[in-house]
């Protein structure tokens, strides 16, 4: 009887794992997100105003907020039609595009699930100008699509050993898996695991290359941007190179795809 029982629930793990396995776009990596994507919606819309609760965001008629959003919806718009064309819609289902700015001088920007983008003025000097800004936003909206923050959180949650019912382990621990949620996107500064891998990070980088050149912008302004990141370092590297890693084998790569994004590019 217990084979039987052993043997039925590595039959359900099976079907478990197969339903939770889906292929990322453009460079048709199997991952596995365990987490529903619902549960990471909901968690990213009281994480996302809890944020800008704590950080007041710049005023819609700001002029970087007006760049901002410009940018964003161009991008939403390029990735919702990229996503179209090739039959991979479902993965914004339930999205709700937001674009934020805050006055804070930390070299970062992040997307949360849903599209909740936030862009920290910190930045802004190193992207220069539009094409460089579509880079950073393009990459962050990126990794958002491809779920690599839900890949981070189940095996975080996983590790804790809360499962992977984020609801009833929000219920049982809501400050550590706030921590963890937070930690799965690279925001907050003491949260000491990087967020994304090196794969998950070429795969953002190849995705944000094609959604900000189907929206208009330059791809080719990409190597020269993450050069630009690289340099500035120095010995205490902005917080965006603590998970976004950024060297010479980045830059190869993203020269080495670039004819394929410029496929896409129509100024």
């Amino acid at each position: 009887m217990n084979i039987l029982k052993s043997k039925v629930a590595i039959v359900l793990l099976g079907f478990v794992m197969l339903e939770a396995c889906a292929k990322v776009p453009i460079t048709g990596r199997r991952q596995l997100n365990l987490v529903s994507e619902g549960e990471m919606m909901a968690m990213a819309n009281t994480q996302y105003a809890g944020f800008l609760g704590e950080n007041q965001p710049l005023p819609p008629a700001n002029d970087n907020v007006v760049r901002v959003r410009t940018i964003g919806e161009k991008l939403a718009a390029a990735a919702t039609k990229f996503l179209a064309d090739n039959n991979a819609s479902n993965r914004i289902n339930g999205f709700d595009w937001q674009f934020n700015v805050v006055d804070d001088p930390t070299v970062n920007a992040w997307c949360m699930p849903g599209g909740k983008v936030v862009v920290y003025t910190g930045i802004l000097p190193v992207t220069q100008n539009d094409n460089g800004l579509a880079v950073v936003m393009g990459h962050e909206i990126a990794h958002a699509i491809a779920r690599h923050g839900n890949e981070r959180m189940s095996q975080a949650v996983t590790a804790q050993g809360l499962g992977t019912v984020l609801s009833v382990a929000n219920d049982e621990n809501p400050t550590l898996v706030g921590n963890i949620f937070l930690q799965s996107y690279g925001i907050g500064s003491q949260l000491g695991l990087l967020a994304y891998g090196r794969k998950q990070e070429s795969e953002a980088d190849k995705m944000g290359l094609v959604f900000m050149a189907m929206a208009g912008y330059d791809p080719r302004e990409a190597p020269i941007f993450w050069e630009r990141m690289s340099a500035g370092g120095g010995a205490a590297p902005p917080e965006i190179l603590s998970t976004h890693p950024s060297d010479e084998r980045r830059v190869a790569d993203l020269n080495a795809y670039m004819d394929e994004a410029l496929k896409y590019y129509k100024p």
